[in-house]
């Protein structure tokens, strides 16, 4: 920001193209032509090659030698590969948090869902694009449903996929065919988990990864 408490040049180039990606209107794997953001984003090429290495350092860009950036690509094996591992191990781990936690776990796992129902899913501004805060009030949430189990090594692996599901998650959102009740999948995995139900909270962790992932995979098949 600068002095004045306005955005600068780079951090409005940085902030508008980080937004046309997450909404999906720069499409994965698009090249980044310098020329093209200059006239898009009404920017030097200074400004925009600043906003690339800040996007790049957040992985959402990648560099190629001699070829420049482009956006990080969708790679339709990898996110199979990567949802197989998530319904395997965040179910795991999801199974002993039911068997294994107690009132305080509980408690953790209501307010994060309190705030998750209370926080805007998409930008008022920008209708493609879900919230900075959505975005954490959901990894949060799904974060305190996994904390109960006793083994933090399971916990490790399972947050580290999560994360590595992030870029799917968000992309996701805004190439979604149909609509989806995102909030009455959370409140189904709410309710088994207050049950002590693991197996009905299994089906439906599992069931909320998958479509997930299905809506990527329709969009990205199709094209």
């Amino acid at each position: 920001m600068s002095r004045s408490g306005t955005p600068t040049r780079a951090e409005r180039v940085y902030a508008e193209l980080r937004g046309d990606i997450l909404a999906g209107r720069v499409r994965p794997a698009s090249r980044l032509r310098f020329a093209e953001l200059s006239a898009r984003y009404g920017a030097s090429m200074g400004v925009v090659r600043e906003a690339l290495t800040r996007l790049t350092a957040e992985g959402l860009v990648e560099s190629e030698p001699q070829y420049g950036f482009r956006v990080m690509p969708v790679s339709i094996v990898d996110l199979q590969h990567l949802t197989a591992a998530r319904c395997a191990i965040e179910t795991l781990v999801l199974r002993q948090a039911v068997e294994h936690g107690g009132v305080e776990w509980e408690s953790q796992v209501l307010a994060a869902h309190h705030r998750l129902e209370r926080t805007h899913q998409m930008a008022a501004e920008d209708p493609d694009r879900i919230t900075e805060e959505w975005a954490a009030a959901h990894a949060a949430f799904h974060l305190a449903l996994l904390s109960g189990c006793p083994n933090p090594r399971l916990r490790a692996v399972a947050a580290s996929l999560r994360d590595s599901a992030e870029l799917y998650r968000r992309w996701s959102v805004p190439m979604g065919h149909t609509p989806r009740d995102i909030s009455g999948e959370h409140r189904a995995m709410l309710d088994a988990v207050l049950s002590h139900d693991a197996d009905a909270a299994v089906d439906v962790l599992t069931a909320h990864i998958q479509h997930t992932s299905d809506i990527l995979l329709d969009r990205f098949e199709s094209t």
